[in-house]
């Protein structure tokens, strides 16, 4: 709070409380947490590389979007307004799908998997939680293996 130049009175009068103050950070941070690496569905596996680099250098966006479905939406999409987030992903896996690109299935499960598999190293993994501190040469061989793992999953050339 010293770095705020505020206090927990202030914070309180502002936010109310500190499920509102949750709030605030979480929907001023949905734009970045849903959008931060851009989608290329001609390449899923290189959008799964670029969203586990991406959870190495900002934990936080996990970590508080990983917060906001445990406290606030424990089933369904992370939030109400999913659909207008997720729209131009899913219109970009269908057309990669359409042609002949990416493995026909529902464009969301889709996604879902491969976001779901460039988590396995995340902040919030119940396996192992990488950090950018870690040596370059492992980052390297689970970014290969993270690109050979969707490529095959879900890529189809």
């Amino acid at each position: 709070m010293a770095e705020a130049r505020t206090n927990k009175a202030q914070l309180y009068a502002y936010f109310g409380n500190k499920e509102g103050l949750f709030d605030a950070i979480f929907f001023g941070s949905l734009e970045r947490i849903t959008n931060v690496v851009p989608i290329d569905a001609t390449d899923l596996a290189d959008w799964a590389v670029r969203l586990y680099d991406e959870y190495l250098h900002r934990p936080d966006l996990i970590r508080l979007a990983t917060w906001a479905r445990l406290e606030r939406r424990p089933t369904g999409h992370l939030v109400e307004e999913a659909h207008r987030l997720d729209d131009r992903k899913l219109r970009a896996i269908a057309e990669a799908q359409a042609a002949g690109l990416v493995r026909p299935g529902a464009p969301f499960d889709v996604m879902a998997m491969v976001i779901a598999m460039s988590m396995a190293w995340s902040p919030v993994s119940n396996v192992y939680s990488a950090t950018a501190d870690e040596p370059a040469e492992l980052h390297e061989r689970r970014r290969g293996l993270l690109r050979e793992t969707v490529t095959r999953a879900v890529m189809t050339r």
